[in-house]
């Protein structure tokens, strides 16, 4: 039941179903001053949550800066950045596939150890491989053996990610290894939060596919669709921090 609720409660904080919303109500209210105001809101929250500056701007106040790297026993790769292609039988990098380049690099860059890749199905209905089996697959192809792989498999969110990782690890008589969280820039203050109410320590985060470093100056002026789903991210993380906060999850 908690994890329909939570997909639901994605669906409705959507900016564009609140666009959606306002153009329905404008095109099928009968009162001209309702009609007329409802137009208004529809077109300043449309201007407002295309543009990618200010999207950039309010992200920065948000997402942390990157650490000064020292060396992990394990990398901790959080899923939901890729889905499985169905033509392909193998992982198709999503918006936030900058996760998954990121630990390549840094195990190739001997930052880390090992991949402690977690990530099951996320998915409402859909009944593909957890994401750890096929991002697992791609790992193998880029260079990353299999000894140096930890495979968690069940988690379908973020809470999950480190009650499954922190069972792995102590199994692994690893109970206090240094950790390196590597998940998206935006989604790092809920995430520390949650680690900190699991109670893991030696833990570091390093960010990637940042929001507040993908703008130009053509963005002040130009509206780009990405930004709305940038603010569908951002907003995301701002109810899942504060629904955290409060104990609700």
């Amino acid at each position: 039941m908690t994890f329909f609720l939570s997909k639901f409660l994605l669906f409705i904080i959507r900016p564009l179903v609140w666009i959606s919303v306002l153009a329905i109500y404008s095109l099928c209210s009968k009162s001209k001053r309702n009609k007329k105001r409802s137009l208004t809101v529809l077109i300043v929250l449309l201007l407002f949550m295309s543009n990618q500056f200010i999207l950039g701007k309010v992200a920065g106040l948000y997402e942390p800066k990157a650490p000064v790297l020292a060396h992990y026993d394990v990398g901790l790769l959080l899923g939901g950045f890729s889905s499985y292609n169905e033509q392909t039988k193998s992982l198709k990098a999503e918006y936030s596939g900058d996760r998954l380049a990121q630990t390549v690099k840094l195990y190739h860059q001997r930052k880390i150890d090992r991949v402690l890749m977690s990530g099951g199905s996320g998915g409402f209905l859909e009944r593909n491989p957890p994401e750890a089996i096929y991002a697992a697959a791609y790992l193998n192809a880029v260079g990353v053996p299999d000894s140096a792989l930890i495979i968690e498999k069940e988690s379908r969110n973020t809470k999950e990610n480190f009650a499954y990782a922190d069972k792995l690890l102590k199994a692994l008589n690893k109970p206090d290894a240094e950790i390196l969280v590597i998940t998206s820039a935006w989604h790092i203050p809920r995430t520390k939060l949650l680690a900190e109410k699991q109670g893991l320590k030696n833990v570091t985060y390093y960010p990637t596919n940042s929001l507040s470093d993908n703008y130009s100056f053509e963005d002040c002026l130009l509206p780009q669709a990405e930004a709305i789903m940038g603010w569908e991210l951002l907003i995301k993380e701002w109810v899942g921090y504060l629904t955290t906060k409060i104990g609700l999850t």
